[in-house]
């Protein structure tokens, strides 16, 4: 019987498609993979499988998809039956919910995690002793109102936002999708949706949940789906049907069978299922399931299973946000509160020893001293007076002790944690409204999702980025390629503008690609000479590689001539897009993509080819191949990938001059910074193709072991194959990187750039963006195994050392001078980081990377890329950001004290685990240098005026208990010690906290130095913090000791001398916060100066309440002329010193903020830029 070709072998038979998981394309790795030509470590290597970042997971290194499925861990999905799908294990319904509470659970849910705040547990104990006889100093209502009203304010602000979430999913769950009702596609609400049932999905129609595709319009099972709800990402992805299921029309027949698949889990890019279908075994993979929350795209309907519903949809488990983090400065500010703390004891426990002592002393007395007197003589039993409430002496030294806690409760204070979070919210409107950091190319603007951590912007000292999308524009440009050994990238290009660019002509209308490329004249002219010469054919086929070789959507977009139509190919990678756009502009253009065929217009004669397998990328072979049936029924498989696996399967006994040829461009490409790729191609015989077909076909419906079988197969099929030639791809540096780079460092922040590309590259990157120089000494680190990069380490810390030693040199004047320090910059390999990280080597790696001024790792995987991250922050106590825009940068982002995604080309899982967001890295400098200096500073002068104005009313009541026999009776009224925090204090230091400025934006981005307060910690340390407890003893003394001596002989009653007191200490809080404010507008004014007056509005009204004690008190000692001359004698007192020291400091020893400040006094608008201001040098030193 005579041989059929290989394509006549195909018909009847289903196209093969993917051999592994969709999210392991060529295209979507690109980028993680540096432009394909690196060595993408596996992550098992990493001894990182602990580790869970995203929603990858730590899979070493494998997707869901690629991992067996066994029955325990099955799910059993009944096909239209979801009665017998749901009979043994009810799964979920399709109902969501996010919100947190329900109408029962708010009260105490919220409490109960409102009060993980320890502090709130302080209060609350404080207001319940305060509730007992024996310790009531205050009246019951005003013991618990401060603690209420923060409780209250929270309460609302999470009912609120619950309330938007419960709305939000009302709306969803009550949406209307077509579900097969007997026989019949019936309209039905999401939440009643159940696994097994049958749902009919249009045009721009929402997933209402995980379904597996059964029947598409399209006559090959093809659906276009856009994913941008669940991962960002806005370009078109390609789901097919089975070729089993695709005429069956649920209307007229019932379709019945039944699919075992995963249970539920986080793995939005893995899916592995069989189904049993006519009696036939077919397998399931990513590319036959739609997920909830995509939309359906340029496909009429699609019918799919539903397989997981409602809270077990991929997208739903992967709805957790990035982990909680806290600001440094917080935390730091504990071991102040725990000082204070201890502070409060101390005070208590002299207030109860002295009582004790008193008490002693009097013992004889105790009975008829007056406002003391403990037996009551109005009541006699058996010839004994009875006591009042006294417990003995052991139980009044105890109450006492908690009396003091009651009165001096305030020392912790509650107000700081509310005005923290007012003044962050402040801060984060300030910074999302700022029009430098608006992206006009992408309409978008700064965004703030992690409140908790805006000062630590002001202190960070290592910015972890990534190259591709955040250095660089990730919109790729196709440059130059090496053919057959021949090198097109001359410069001979020209702009097909001039031409109007190639266009191809169907049924009468104009198609031209949506963007043109340059073009090499003497490659074009041989593109065009078509398979005439030798050289002619390798063009072909390569640029036939470049169009075929890939999962690019060709879309028809309309234009205002109804004549002309354009090309928009859309992809998962921007690198895919360039080569298909490059292909076209040298006459191979794509016009039309199935899963079966896809049709390509060669120099105007439009050819169909079958796609007969397609082996898409991942990151074991590095590789992407398309085997294609050829209309004179030949096949043959083209091959691209990096050059570090491409070369390996390659047929170097054929031309061996040309791959060499070839590795020579490639490095000249990449050291120009192209991303390069390399193509293959060879033709399969006839029992070459049926074997590996065959093969395909058993490891397909393979129910154990699929993976690795693909995995086999394809790398079976990539061999031998004929080198083509080489592409360039250039990724574009984003507007003001060099610049921002080199403000960065001049700021004192160390930048590290963890990148997928190969080392050429990565390095050429380096110089245009100034991260290294010609100054720098390079030490590059590349090792394959343990020992040899134990050896590297050990030199390069040898040579590192030798060259930052500073010596001291002679001079001819005989005078010495210091030699010039020698920048370093170290760049190391993915690879040497496989046996360097999580082992005794990690220690060698850090102290050299102290010792350089850069650090550029190159083909690193993401889970390295948190490696790194972790390993500077487990050995500093430096804060960390990291920056980044794909999907690989995840981890690190999340890693990273401070994490910064980009709103790029690779869509917004980097933005959407971040904590702050925005378009460019420029906008990085501002963020840091303004805003992060700005919030550091604000933040610290707050928190520290916080403890001051609580402590120095806590002291004067202190002093004052000192002078009553230690009974812990109170001079100031009750309603003014809760109201003090709440009203009189409040406010000020909010507004200031989110208002002032020490210095100008401009002034900051002129001198990056001024960044390095935060580094050192000057807005707010332990120094500054005993200072202010120093200066706070003092402001207490004198605000109470010179009204006690003023009237010391009166007769002025206790009530009236408390007013006294609270008036001088609150003018004397808010006039301590006005020295301190450096720009004055009128909401500043409005703030602090309408505070002293509320605060004597507030006295005067308390004090007309007859019902209270102190009835008309402030009004009788207002009158008299001494009243007056003490308040302005406490402040005299009180705040001279604090003024004389500030200013012999900024005179004698100013730092550099307060040169820079005096420095925008004296300048005119004239002469800016005239002022030199010396900085303090920057130490380099993050070993702490």
């Amino acid at each position: 019987m005579e041989s059929k070709s290989p394509v006549e072998n195909l018909y009847g038979i289903e196209p093969a498609l993917s051999s592994s998981s969709r999210k392991s394309n060529f295209s979507n790795h690109s980028k993680a993979s540096g432009g394909n030509s690196i060595r993408e470590v596996n992550f098992t290597e990493l001894g990182l499988k602990s580790v869970r970042h995203g929603s990858h997971g730590a899979d070493s290194g494998y997707s869901t998809s690629q991992k067996e499925i066994n029955d325990e861990d099955a799910r059993l999905v009944h096909i239209n039956d979801p009665v017998k799908t749901n009979e043994r294990f009810e799964f979920a319904g399709n109902s969501i919910r996010t919100a947190k509470y329900s109408i029962l659970t708010f009260l105490p849910r919220n409490l109960f995690e409102q009060f993980h705040r320890v502090a709130y547990i302080y209060f609350l104990v404080i207001a319940v002793l305060n509730q007992l006889p024996q310790l009531a100093v205050f009246g019951r209502g005003a013991s618990i109102l401060p603690l209420a009203f923060v409780l209250l304010v929270t309460a609302v602000k999470d009912a609120y936002e619950d309330f938007r979430r419960h709305r939000s999913d009302r709306i969803e769950n009550n949406r209307l999708a077509s579900v097969l009702v007997d026989d019949q596609f019936q309209q039905k609400k999401w939440k009643n949706i159940q696994v097994g049932e049958l749902i009919k999905i249009h045009a721009n129609e929402t997933i209402p949940c995980d379904m597996v595709l059964l029947s598409t319009s399209d006559p090959t099972g093809v659906a276009y789906v856009q994913t941008i709800n669940l991962d960002g990402e806005s370009n078109l992805k390609t789901r097919y049907a089975k070729q089993e299921t695709l005429l069956k029309i649920p209307q007229k027949e019932k379709v019945t069978g039944l699919i075992k698949c995963d249970k539920p889990n986080r793995n939005i890019y893995g899916f592995q299922a069989n189904v049993e279908i006519d009696g036939k075994q077919l397998s399931l993979g990513p590319s036959n399931i739609i997920l909830r929350g995509c939309e359906l795209k340029n496909t009429s309907w699609a019918v799919g299973v539903a397989v997981y519903a409602g809270r077990e949809t991929k997208v739903m488990l992967n709805s957790s946000g990035a982990p909680s983090k806290r600001s440094r400065l917080e935390a730091h500010m504990n071991s102040e509160i725990i000082f204070l703390s201890l502070f409060l004891i101390a005070l208590c426990t002299v207030v109860s020893v002295c009582a004790a002592v008193w008490l002693r002393r009097h013992k004889d007395e105790l009975d008829y001293l007056p406002f003391y007197r403990k037996k009551d003589f109005s009541e006699m039993e058996d010839g004994h007076y009875e006591d009042y409430n006294y417990s003995g002496w052991g139980l009044e030294i105890f109450f006492t002790f908690l009396m003091s806690v009651i009165v001096f409760q305030i020392m912790i204070p509650i107000s700081l944690y509310i005005s923290m979070e007012l003044v962050r919210v402040g801060q984060a409107y300030f910074m999302i409204r700022d029009s430098e950091m608006y992206d006009e190319s992408s309409d978008s603007r700064f965004q703030c999702t992690a409140l908790n951590i805006n000062e630590d912007l002001g202190q960070i000292k290592y910015v972890f980025s990534d190259k591709t999308g955040t250095l660089t524009e990730n919109k790729m440009e196709f440059q130059c390629a090496s053919v057959w050994g021949v090198d097109f990238s001359d410069g001979r290009a020209i702009s097909q503008d001039l031409e109007d660019g190639y266009f191809v002509q169907v049924d009468g209308k104009v198609l031209r690609p949506k963007m043109k490329v340059k073009t090499d004249l003497e490659l074009l002219q041989l593109a065009r000479n078509g398979k005439e010469t030798k050289e002619g054919s390798h063009v072909h086929d390569f640029f036939l590689a470049l169009a075929a070789c890939n999962t690019i959507v060709p879309l028809i977009i309309d234009t205002p001539d109804p004549t002309v139509k354009l090309i928009d190919y859309q992809g998962e990678s921007p690198d895919e897009q360039a080569l298909v756009y490059a292909a076209a502009s040298y006459g191979f253009t794509l016009i039309e993509r199935t899963s079966g065929h896809i049709v390509i217009d060669i120099q105007g004669e439009r050819q169909r080819f079958n796609v007969l397998g397609l082996h898409e990328f991942d990151s074991d072979r590095k590789r992407m191949s398309v085997i294609l049936g050829f209309p004179d029924k030949s096949v043959k498989v083209f091959v691209k990938g990096a050059d570090t696996t491409m070369f390996s399967v390659i047929n170097r006994s054929m031309n061996i001059n040309v791959i060499r040829t070839t590795e020579a461009h490639l490095y000249s490409y990449s050291s120009l910074g192209l991303r390069t790729l390399v193509i293959g191609m060879r033709e399969l015989s006839t029992s070459e193709f049926e074997e590996w077909h065959s093969a395909f076909e058993a490891a397909s419906t393979a129910l154990m072991g699929r993976a690795r079988m693909l995995r086999k197969i394809a790398t079976n099929i990539e061999n031998n194959l004929c080198l083509l030639g080489a592409s360039g791809i250039e990724d574009k540096l984003q507007q003001g990187v060099p610049e921002a780079i080199e403000s960065l460092r001049t700021a004192g922040i160390k930048v590290w750039v963890l990148t997928g590309d190969k080392q050429e590259t990565a390095i050429s990157i380096g110089y245009s963006s100034k991260l290294l120089t010609n100054k720098m000494r390079q030490i590059i680190i590349n090792s394959n195994s343990k020992e040899s990069c134990r050896k590297s380490l050990e030199d390069a810390l040898i040579m590192s050392k030798k060259l930052m030693t500073v010596s001291d040199t002679t001079d001819d004047n005989g005078g010495t001078s210091r030699a010039v320090l020698t920048p370093v910059a170290l760049i190391i390999d993915g690879t040497s980081l496989v046996y360097i990280l999580d082992s005794e080597l990690e220690e060698g790696l850090f102290q050299l990377a102290s010792n350089c001024s850069v650090v550029l790792c190159c083909r690193v995987a993401p889970l390295q890329k948190a490696g790194i991250v972790a390993l500077v922050k487990k050995r500093t106590a430096d804060i960390t950001l990291a920056i980044g825009d794909g999907a690989n940068d995840v981890s690190m982002i999340q890693k990273a004290d401070v994490g910064v995604g980009i709103s790029g080309q690779e869509g917004r899982q980097a933005v959407m685990a971040s904590d702050f967001a925005m378009g460019q890295f420029r906008f990085l400098v501002p963020l840091l240098l303004a805003h992060g200096h700005w919030n550091y500073q604000r933040m610290g002068c707050m928190i520290l005026y916080n403890f001051y104005r609580n402590a120095v009313f806590v002291l004067v009541l202190f002093w004052y208990v000192l002078f009553t026999c230690f009974t812990l009776t109170t001079a100031i009224n009750e309603w003014s010690s809760v109201l003090y925090s709440v009203i009189y204090t409040s406010v000020p230091t909010i507004v200031v906290g989110i208002l002032d400025k020490d210095l100008s934006r401009r002034t900051l981005l002129k001198h990056p130095q001024l960044y390095g307060a935060g580094h050192r910690q000057e807005c707010y340390n332990k120094t500054l913090f005993w200072i202010t407890m120093l200066d706070t003893l003092w402001q207490s003394a004198v605000a109470f000791f010179i009204p006690l001596l003023a009237y010391w002989g009166s007769s002025i009653d206790v009530s009236s001398i408390g007013d006294l007191w609270t008036l001088a200490v609150v003018i004397l809080v808010n006039l301590h916060l006005a020295m301190d404010v450096i720009r004055w507008n009128w909401i500043i004014h409005a703030a602090i100066w309408g505070s002293i007056i509320a605060t004597c509005i507030c006295v005067i009204v308390i004090d007309a309440i007859p019902s209270l004690v102190g009835y008309w008190a402030i009004f009788e000692i207002a009158k008299t002329r001494l009243f007056w001359l003490c308040l302005l004698a406490i402040i005299i007192a009180a705040l001279l010193p604090r003024f004389v020291v500030k200013v012999l400091y900024q005179w004698y020893t100013p730092c550099d903020v307060q040169i820079a400040r005096e420095a925008e006094k004296v300048q005119t608008r004239s002469e800016s830029g005239a002022v030199e201001i010396e900085m303090n040098r920057i130490l380099d030193d993050p070993r702490r």
